[in-house]
């Protein structure tokens, strides 16, 4: 009988590629996908701890299991990534029903934590995942960076660049099994280098697959954007003209108490360079930092008004057992909700503005629809008529409607 797989992925692009690497181990023992609980025979939990309210409904998920586990006690269940690794054993104690921890550490020899659990036979076959329009593409594991307020080093460990020639083999199978786009992922991405390859080196040499029309990537760091970078990726059109970049905080020194590892003035030279050569930058903020005094906020007030972005995602602080800022006494709630309000307020307009300022461009679209695509810096298109799935068009921006570009093709 075919065993079937319930996938429940929480958190960001990084966990969704993992889950897809651990199916490939289930599948490799004859395992198939499925959207449908009811009919599944085992559940894989992939689960993030960044924030608390992550880590809280992975664990409501797991929970709620116990019942459907008992409808059939040879059902199995897996728990893994970012919030097993920080839990440990003490959610197997909490969670008797669960069969599987593997931490988000271990993802690299989830293979042989399948065998070990007797659970499942020994893989029998190659597994090769089907791949949509866009497939992710791991480059690198962990940080080195200690920011006081983040657990992922803790859970992820240290960087480990993955070989060149093992991202290259991948994103080559990626797009032979129809991926047109290729996002490459890791925590410090632009922090990669292996050898002599850099960071610009492997965007362009996956550019150069077969197939590939576009390469993505996130997350990256702001120290890590250089001049040489820019000049190693500003002739080539297929690099994706966006990138979503961190600031978290507009203050200097709250930048510092952060352990972000550069100013103010800084993050802004960085965002500049890069607007120059083409780029649209979205970011997150954080807002009510312990640290953070009334002139700090203001700080990122102004900085918002200053770096011109796209999207800025924006969070109250939440703190993590296990990090530094933890143990800071904590903003008044009421500040905190003030804050946050006066934030999302100075960025509501950020995406309207952005998509106006497209208007009169011209811009390389990828279809997603055959009515609809994104550009090159990620922005939505409208077309006048229906083009192929997958290919790229040429556009003259017409106008903008909110969020979204009306075009025509760039010849008519």
């Amino acid at each position: 009988m075919t065993l079937k797989v319930f996938i429940q992925t929480y958190g960001c692009q990084m966990n969704e590629a993992d889950s897809e690497e651990m199916f490939l181990h289930l599948s490799a023992r004859g395992a198939v996908r499925t959207d449908n609980l009811d009919e599944a025979d085992a559940v894989l939990i992939n689960t993030c701890t960044v924030r608390d309210h992550a880590e809280h409904r992975a664990l409501s998920f797991l929970g709620r299991l116990c019942k459907w586990k008992r409808q059939n006690p040879q059902r199995i269940i897996i728990f893994a990534g970012c919030a097993a690794e920080r839990l440990g054993k003490s959610v197997q104690k909490r969670y008797p029903h669960l069969n599987i921890t593997a931490g988000a550490k271990g993802i690299e020899h989830f293979s042989d934590t399948l065998d070990k659990s007797a659970l499942f036979p020994k893989a029998g076959q190659t597994a090769q995942a089907s791949s949509g329009l866009s497939a992710y593409v791991t480059i690198m594991r962990g940080c080195n960076f200690n920011c006081t307020y983040c657990i992922v080093p803790s859970v992820r460990g240290p960087v480990k660049c993955l070989p060149a020639a093992d991202i290259l083999a991948e994103a080559k199978r990626k797009a032979q099994s129809g991926a047109k786009e290729i996002t490459l992922l890791g925590q410090t991405v632009n922090a990669y280098q292996e050898g002599t390859v850099s960071f610009a080196d492997l965007l362009n040499r996956v550019s150069e697959i077969p197939g590939v029309e576009r390469v993505r990537f996130t997350s990256p760091h702001p120290i890590y954007f250089t001049p040489d970078f820019l000049k190693g990726v500003k002739d080539n059109p297929k690099i994706a003209r966006h990138v979503h970049l961190p600031v978290q905080s507009g203050s200097t020194r709250v930048l510092q108490d952060m352990k972000r590892g550069y100013t103010r003035e800084i993050f802004l030279e960085k965002v500049h360079a890069l607007q120059t050569c083409g780029f649209e930058i979205s970011t997150d903020i954080i807002v009510g930092f312990p640290t953070e005094t009334e002139q700090d906020f203001q700080d990122t007030l102004t900085l918002v008004d200053q770096a011109r972005f796209m999207a800025a995602y924006c969070f109250k602080y939440s703190p993590r057992q296990g990090t530094p800022a933890a143990q800071m006494q904590l903003l008044p709630q009421n500040i905190l909700e003030e804050r946050l309000d006066m934030l999302l307020n100075k960025v509501r307009g950020l995406a309207e503005a952005a998509y106006q300022r497209q208007v009169g461009t011209t811009q390389q679209v990828l279809m997603e629809t055959p009515a609809k695509g994104r550009s090159s810096s990620n922005f939505w298109v409208q077309m006048p008529i229906a083009y192929e799935v997958g290919s790229v068009v040429s556009c003259k921006i017409d106008k903008a409607e909110e969020t979204l570009l009306f075009a025509r093709n760039e010849h008519d």
